[in-house]
């Protein structure tokens, strides 16, 4: 049965996609005035599209609205894509620079939706293609790894041992911990970890007290959970509460 790679990030991180100029942008389309040809250019983390040449179709800018959210950090500093003719992604494209050109009412909002649609698009053909030697979208195009990731992120409060893992991938746990820290990065309970303390830290930043979250991450002493948050973000899970965390 195949697995959703995506849907659980998706659910848990917000995109929000909005038109914008170049100067602002992280994500734009241009045309090749020559052969016609579209070519996508998209910077997770940098603001400020320059140096491509061809006519401009659309800007946006594309906001994660987490700092923590993996799928910022997992993406390559820059993608580029064709836009094949006939392709799904060419008729995407053709829709939106249709939007930003003729400006008709109620543009904005749908320059907005398929720019989410855009993302999503972008980041299948990531995985499809595994573009990242290592990190969570190699992980997630891995064969034997991406359902350990799916697991966890799905059920990020079971109580997972490298050898219930392991029995996932259907790997000797000596296999499975090779496998998974060169695809990943890390050690498997390393990023299970990682994973629960950025979704405490939204719980937190919503309002849930910190008893709560800790149980609701396994954390059975409420100490313990916060010396785990001290580690992974430098400050007090109390401080995000009251609002006065700084991103790490």
């Amino acid at each position: 049965m195949k697995i959703d790679r995506l849907t659980a990030l998706l659910n848990r991180f917000r995109l929000i996609v909005q038109p914008t100029t170049l100067e602002g942008a992280n994500l734009a389309a241009f045309r090749n005035v020559e052969t016609g040809q579209d070519h996508l250019v998209f910077q997770p983390r940098e603001i400020g599209i320059s140096g491509h040449e061809g006519a401009l179709l659309f800007a946006l800018h594309v906001d994660f609205d987490n700092l923590t959210n993996p799928l910022q950090t997992a993406l390559p500093e820059m993608v580029v894509e064709i836009a094949e003719p006939g392709s799904d992604l060419s008729s995407l494209v053709s829709l939106l620079a249709s939007e930003q050109q003729n400006a008709r009412c109620g543009a904005p909002a749908v320059l907005g939706r398929l720019g989410e649609v855009l993302v999503v698009r972008i980041l299948r053909l990531q995985l499809e293609r595994g573009a990242t030697n290592s990190g969570l979208l190699a992980g997630l195009a891995h064969p034997r790894i991406s359902p350990v990731i799916v697991a966890i992120h799905d059920n990020p409060e079971k109580t997972w041992s490298n050898a219930a893992l392991a029995g996932v991938a259907g790997l000797s746990q000596s296999r499975f911990k090779e496998l998974f820290a060169s695809a990943v990065g890390t050690t498997p309970g390393s990023y299970l970890r990682r994973w629960r303390m950025v979704l405490a830290r939204m719980d937190l930043q919503k309002g849930d007290r910190v008893e709560r979250v800790a149980h609701r991450y396994g954390y059975t002493a409420p100490d313990a959970f916060s010396r785990a948050f001290m580690k992974e973000f430098g400050v007090r899970p109390s401080n995000v509460t009251n609002g006065l965390s700084h991103p790490v």
